[in-house]
């Protein structure tokens, strides 16, 4: 299955939540799309409180069926709690780091600065957007991509970096200090849901 790339403020309205993560997708129109709009009332079943509550997901980090799954089971082998682990790791990956760090407005402008080369890990360059970074290591830009727009546009706005990464906007180098905890992540996502959908 492919990567979604459609229209994300329709797809945040349809999921009920930020998929950008500025709120603005709902600040209006806090309902779903289409003719009904607001007035929409189906009762959903619990499959499909747990099919929507893994799109949530798999959209917010912008990832294909086939990764999400893969990454899905890679954390059920890790000690603790599956769904926890699973939310970690996503957390982890690099592109989603990059966009932690405010070197990118969003999770798919961070993956294409990734993919395009842009991006190096401990200072050797690194172009898998999937790529787990494991605490204590250092993120940083190629030299001839520090004054890109996109970047420089970032870390102007950029006034939020969460407790387990460190940014330095003079150098646009940040450290993934630690794993975060749950409770730092996402509450609009109840991961039990998607471990549940995956367990039928």
């Amino acid at each position: 299955m492919s990567r979604y790339t459609g229209p994300a403020w329709k797809l945040s309205r349809r999921l009920g939540i930020s998929l950008s993560g500025t709120g603005k997708e709902l600040e209006k129109r806090p309902y779903a799309p289409g003719q009904h709009g607001a007035n929409q009332r189906r009762k959903t079943s619990e499959y499909g409180l747990q099919l929507q509550e893994k799109q949530k997901l798999r959209f917010m980090y912008g990832l294909t069926e086939r990764q999400f799954k893969n990454l899905f089971n890679k954390a059920g082998k890790l000690q603790g709690k599956h769904g926890d682990n699973f939310m970690i790791l996503l957390e982890s990956r690099l592109d989603n780091l990059v966009y932690r760090m405010g070197l990118a407005r969003t999770r798919r402008q961070a993956r294409q600065l990734v993919g395009h080369g842009h991006v190096m890990v401990d200072g050797a360059r690194l172009d898998i957007p999937s790529y787990i970074v494991k605490p204590g290591q250092t993120i940083s830009l190629r030299e001839k991509s520090q004054n890109l727009d996109i970047v420089n546009e970032s870390v102007e706005v950029n006034n939020f970096t969460p407790d387990y990464v460190t940014f330095d906007g003079e150098q646009k180098t940040g450290t993934f200090t630690r794993l975060p905890e749950r409770g730092e992540l996402s509450g609009e996502i109840n991961e039990a849901l998607i471990v549940e959908y995956y367990s039928r």
